[in-house]
């Protein structure tokens, strides 16, 4: 599917050597799915994500199934992949979903804050500072256990809320600060609507150096709603990120924000970043081709450009050499 030597790599100044891809597609992408997927189908699709290339690759939510009914067989999908040879994060709104997690053998978890007090409330039916003291015993028990459980803090409404607008920059970044404080690994800075555009990336990773949070702590998940999500995950990596999230075929959204449309697609980033000579050590090809297979399961095309461009390229191919053998 990739042959002819595209994309060209060519290189440019001022940007990692290699990128950590956090694939969320099996959590994020098939949670925002109006019918439920079947459980082995979820599980041979992380499969395939893992034999693809992809080192992180999301699982599953420990949140109520009343609230993500897609994702209510976390305890059946879990033991079917937690033994592949990747990274395995989990989401766990509560203490009892860190339990539930535990109990299945995780060692990744994430916590899921807000930005701002409207999406805090539609999301968790809390203020912002309600929310955040309702992970904090989450985190301190997630590092106590063992050798320590390693945990992510995903931020919602980083750049534009639906209901209040332009998010301030200092709001952000107290939220940031606060995640960080009590104990969580790494934080993923979300565009949940997507609006954010480059200059906004770019301050946003500033102000919270300039708070001390280290750009090493830091990953961005970009949503394609303007069609901005490549030039502010490129706006990031220039400002030294390198840890992307993105979603095998551009599946997702947000259940909670209606103007959430899909996911930063695993596979135009992979496409960018080999054009970059950027390593992210994933197989493009066998990428699109379960994210081909994916769509078969859900009935429906992927809205990953180069999916698109590179499944229709590998059709035209074998239509070529049927049409030949005939000859």
């Amino acid at each position: 599917m990739t042959g002819r030597g595209l994309p060209m790599a060519v290189p440019a100044a001022g940007l990692p050597a290699r990128v950590r891809i956090h694939e969320v597609g099996a959590r994020d992408g098939l949670q925002n799915e109006k019918a439920t997927v079947p459980t082995e189908v979820k599980a041979e699709f992380v499969r395939r994500l893992a034999g693809a290339g992809l080192t992180t690759i999301e699982a599953t939510s420990f949140v109520h199934p009343k609230w993500v009914p897609q994702l209510a067989d976390a305890e059946e999908l879990f033991p079917l992949v937690r033994d592949l040879p990747v990274a395995l994060p989990v989401l766990v709104p509560n203490e009892r979903g860190l339990d539930r997690a535990l109990a299945l053998g995780a060692r990744r978890v994430a916590v899921f804050a807000s930005a701002t007090e409207s999406f805090a409330k539609a999301n968790l039916n809390r203020t912002v500072d309600e929310a955040l003291a309702m992970f904090r015993p989450v985190v301190e028990r997630a590092k106590a256990e063992g050798d320590g459980v390693h945990v992510r803090g995903y931020l919602s409404m980083c750049f534009g809320d639906p209901w209040e607008g332009a998010v301030p920059v200092p709001q952000v970044v107290r939220v940031c600060r606060a995640l960080l404080d009590m104990g969580c690994d790494e934080l993923s800075l979300g565009d949940t609507i997507g609006v954010a555009t480059p200059g906004h990336v770019r301050g946003l990773l500033t102000a919270l150096n300039e708070e001390g949070v280290p750009t090493s702590v830091l990953g961005v998940h970009f949503h394609d709603t303007y069609g901005q999500a490549l030039a502010n995950t490129l706006a990031a990596l220039q400002h030294g990120v390198t840890t992307v999230d993105a979603s095998a075929g551009g599946l997702g959204g947000c259940p909670f924000a209606k103007s959430a449309t899909g996911n930063l697609a695993t596979e135009d980033l992979v496409w960018m970043l080999q054009g970059l000579g950027v390593d992210t050590g994933v197989d493009l090809g066998r990428l699109v081709a379960t994210s081909v297979w994916m769509a078969g399961q859900l009935g429906r095309p992927s809205p990953s450009r180069t999916v698109r461009a590179l499944s229709h390229e590998d059709l035209q191919g074998l239509q070529g050499r049927e049409a030949h053998k005939e000859q």
